[in-house]
C-alpha cells in the first residue's frame, strides 16, 4: 500500500486540480492543489478489484442498493464504530451534500431557518441559503488549543424559526473530535428548540490513534428519533466522485418521507459506486484505512511541524481530518497579504478561512492528503514565503 506514488491529476477532469487556475489564480504546471477535501493517492486494492470485476463482467444495466450493500454498511459501522445499523434505516443518496439539501427541503420550509456552529464546512451555510432558508449562526469558542460548545450562547442567537441543526462531526475544519457528552449536549440542545439533528459523519474514519470518535448514534441514543445521521465511504476511500452517501434515520416517519422524496425523483445509486462501497466496508479495506491513518498522522505532523517554525504562524493540533485548520493571525498580515504570500509566492492552492464562517477570518484550510513529498515542497514554499518572519 503506497500512497506516496506520484500520481499526475491534471488534465483528468479533477475538479481538485483542473479548477485552481479558475478559482484561485494557481496554475497547475507549477502550483499545488491543497483545497478541496480528496486525496491525491490511488483508492484501496479492494476498490479497485471491484472496479476490475464491473470491467471484466462489461455489463452495466439497471443496478439496485441490495443486500451487500446495506450488509457491508451495517457490518463497518459495528466493527470500525460499535454502532448497531439496522440495514432498513439506510436511505442512499447522492452524496452528503445531496443528503443536506434534501434534509432543508423535506424539513423546512422556505423563510424557516437552520443552526450550525462555525466555523464550519462552508457548504453547510451555502445549501440553506440556497434553499431559500436563513443561516442562523452560533459560533464556536476558542478553548487553549481547540474549540468547546458555548451552548447558552447558542441559545440566545436561536430567533425561533429554526427548524434544523446541521451538525459536522469530527468538525470541519478544526479536526475536533466531540465527547460523548458534548454530543449528548448537542442532541439535547437541537430537541429542546424544536430542531431536528442532521449529524453529518462524513470524516469519522479519518481519526488519529490517540484520538476516539463516537458516533452520535451511540453517544445519545435516546434521541434516534429526532437525528438524520450522514455517513459516506467518500473521503476515507478517496471515491467522491462517486457522489454516493447514506441518509441513516431510524425514525420510521422521517424515513417514509426522504424515501417518497427519493421515488418521486427517479433517483437510484449507480452500480458500479455501490460495487465500490460494497468492497470498501470490508476487512480488506479496514486495514487500508488504517495504513492510511499512519501516512496521514506523518504528513499531519510534518506539516504541523514545518508551519510551526514559522513565526506567528500557528496550525491547531489535529485530531481527526486531513485538513489543517492554520491560523496566520500572529503574522500581523491582513487576509489579502496572506492570501497572496501563499498563492502568488508559495503557488499554493487553499482554503480561505472566511468561507468557513465565524471564526475563520483568519484561517486557512491546507489538505495534506497527498503524498510526502508534496507535503515537504509545501512547507519549503510557505517558509519561504514568509522568510521575511523568520
Amino acid at each position: 500500500m503506497s500512497f506516496n506514488t506520484p500520481i499526475d491529476r491534471r488534465n483528468t477532469n479533477s475538479s481538485k486540480w483542473d479548477l485552481m487556475e479558475k478559482l484561485f489564480g494557481v496554475s497547475p504546471q507549477d502550483g499545488l492543489a491543497m483545497w478541496t477535501a480528496d486525496s491525491d493517492y490511488q483508492t484501496a486494492p479492494c476498490v479497485l478489484a471491484a472496479i476490475d470485476r464491473a470491467r471484466d463482467h462489461g455489463v452495466f444495466g439497471y443496478g439496485i442498493d441490495g443486500t451487500d450493500y446495506t450488509d457491508a454498511i451495517t457490518w463497518w459501522m459495528q466493527n470500525r464504530h460499535g454502532w448497531t445499523v439496522d440495514p432498513d434505516w439506510i436511505v442512499t443518496t447522492q452524496g452528503l451534500g445531496n443528503a443536506i439539501a434534501l434534509s432543508l427541503q423535506l424539513w423546512s420550509e422556505p423563510g424557516d431557518a437552520a443552526a450550525i456552529f462555525t466555523p464550519v464546512y462552508h457548504e453547510f451555510a451555502h445549501k440553506i441559503t440556497r434553499a431559500g432558508r436563513v443561516v442562523t449562526t452560533c459560533p464556536l469558542v476558542r478553548d487553549g488549543d481547540s474549540y468547546a460548545l458555548d451552548l447558552d450562547d447558542a441559545k440566545a442567537r436561536l430567533t425561533g424559526r429554526e427548524k434544523l441543526l446541521i451538525w459536522c462531526s469530527p468538525q470541519n475544519p478544526s479536526g475536533r473530535v466531540w465527547t460523548s457528552d458534548e454530543l449528548r449536549a448537542v442532541a439535547g440542545f437541537a430537541r429542546d428548540n424544536g430542531m431536528l439533528l442532521i449529524s453529518d459523519e462524513i470524516h469519522h474514519d479519518l481519526v488519529y490513534r490517540d484520538h476516539d470518535f463516537v458516533p452520535m448514534a451511540v453517544a445519545a441514543p435516546d434521541f434516534a428519533d429526532n437525528t438524520v445521521y450522514l455517513t459516506a465511504a467518500s473521503k476515507t476511500f478517496n471515491i467522491a466522485g462517486q457522489r454516493t452517501g447514506n441518509m441513516i434515520i431510524p425514525n420510521a416517519h422521517l424515513r417514509g418521507q426522504a424515501q417518497a422524496w427519493q421515488a418521486m425523483m427517479d433517483y437510484k445509486p449507480g452500480s458500479l459506486a455501490i460495487a465500490m462501497i460494497t468492497a470498501a466496508y470490508s476487512p480488506e479495506g479496514a486495514a487500508w484505512a488504517d495504513a492510511q491513518m499512519d501516512h496521514l498522522q506523518a504528513n499531519r505532523d510534518l506539516l504541523q511541524d514545518g508551519l510551526r517554525a514559522i513565526p506567528g504562524i500557528w496550525s491547531m493540533p489535529l485530531q481527526s481530518t486531513y485538513l489543517a485548520w492554520v491560523d496566520f493571525s500572529g503574522t500581523g498580515m491582513d487576509h489579502a497579504q496572506i492570501v497572496s504570500r501563499i498563492r502568488d509566492d508559495a503557488k499554493i492552492a487553499v482554503s480561505p478561512g472566511p468561507a468557513f464562517g465565524t471564526g475563520g477570518e483568519s484561517f486557512m484550510r491546507i489538505n495534506f492528503a497527498t503524498q510526502r513529498h508534496v507535503v515537504e515542497e509545501a512547507v519549503q514554499r510557505l517558509q519561504q514565503a514568509f522568510r521575511d518572519l523568520q
